[in-house]
């Protein structure tokens, strides 16, 4: 009996499948049409330039973002063009040689050396040496929050103490206090702290950094990605494994993911601001078990994937993010009755999705 109740199981679900997933597939973009890490209209045409060694574009795009005080973007436009620089640094060096002083061409400097340190063997040491480096920045624009956002990054890597990191950000949430950037390093920061310290990824300690992201959520302006920062939160705690039982922290990472889908949906489906914090959420989605809510963000993520966070789960990202997509789809059609017609992914169909960039509230990267 035991034998027929499962292979009956097994023959329905294969079936559902055959049914289901097909529509499902259709509702969202092919394969080969999703892109990873694709930049905005702004970004683009600064990074073909980079391309061929003229750092104008990058210059002056940066120092929009700097003279408008757009801060989220600044700081996510450094970011993407250090990684640039990363693979193909020439453009830089001429920048630097053309204007030594220059405050933006100082932000993506010092923000490469501090990934290049972050990658060696050496970390620390590496690290310490480049705090010249990160005060150069500052100094060369006090108004700046992203250096500070940096110097946290910088604190986390080199284990320096509470009070040093407090001072740091004290200093980044007097200039920016609603930064997005220099929330996720401060609770990268704690998270830390939380793991090398004798409690060691403990209920008590997890819980600390869950307390600092859901009362930044809580004081966060409307629509701002800091309200996502509880799922950073539960992206750490399932990383890090359930402890003392499968049960802890349940309720929290569930109502962090909660959070994130009532922000994700303020936002147009395809949009690339939210695409990161977006590909955060539907990791953590997967991760629970909540197929028809992964569903829908998939369907709102469209065809943009982010290295963040697939590349810490999967040696390539983009199969990473097209794995977990494909299991969700079916997951859904396994879980759909025969008859019944199966969920289509939120924003699916033509002409729901904004390709253009930034067109919701403010916001910043995962």
């Amino acid at each position: 009996m035991f034998r027929t109740m499962s292979l009956l199981r097994a023959l329905i679900g294969t079936s559902r499948l055959v049914r289901h997933t097909p529509r499902l597939l259709a509702a969202l973009p092919p394969d080969d049409d999703v892109l990873l890490d694709p930049p905005d209209g702004r970004l683009a045409p600064a990074l073909v330039a980079a391309a061929l060694d003229d750092p104008e574009p990058a210059a002056k795009l940066l120092a929009t973002t700097r003279d408008a005080a757009a801060w989220e973007d600044r700081d996510r436009y450094t970011t993407r063009l250090s990684t640039f620089a990363y693979h193909r640094d020439g453009w830089l060096d001429h920048w630097l040689a053309v204007a030594p002083h220059d405050p933006d061409a100082l932000l993506v400097k010092a923000q490469l050396a501090v990934r290049r340190a972050w990658e060696s063997p050496a970390r620390a040491e590496r690290l310490r040496e480049l705090g010249p480096l990160i005060e150069a920045a500052a100094e060369a624009a006090p108004d700046d929050p992203v250096p500070w956002r940096l110097a946290l990054d910088h604190a986390r890597g080199t284990q320096a103490s509470h009070t040093v990191f407090e001072a740091l950000w004290e200093q980044a949430v007097r200039r920016a206090p609603h930064h997005y950037g220099s929330h996720v390093a401060a609770l990268k920061y704690l998270t830390a702290q939380c793991c090398a310290s004798r409690r060691d990824a403990s209920r008590g300690s997890r819980s600390e950094c869950f307390d600092f992201a859901e009362q930044a959520a809580e004081d966060a302006l409307p629509g701002s990605l800091v309200q996502a920062l509880p799922v950073r939160a539960a992206f750490a705690q399932l990383a890090a494994g359930p402890y003392p039982g499968p049960g802890a922290h349940a309720d929290r990472i569930d109502a962090a993911a909660d959070r994130a889908l009532a922000l994700s949906a303020e936002y147009p489906a395809g949009d690339l601001w939210p695409g990161e914090v977006r590909n955060l959420l539907v990791h953590v989605l997967v991760e629970r078990g909540r197929w028809s809510d992964a569903l829908a963000e998939f369907g709102r993520i469209g065809p943009h994937a982010s290295t963040f966070p697939w590349s810490l789960t999967a040696d390539d990202p983009l199969r990473g993010f097209l794995d977990a997509r494909a299991r969700t789809v079916r997951e859904v059609a396994r879980r759909t009755p025969l008859r019944a017609v199966p969920p289509e992914p939120y924003g699916a169909g033509p002409g729901d999705a904004d390709r253009g960039g930034r067109s919701g509230p403010g916001g910043h990267y995962a």
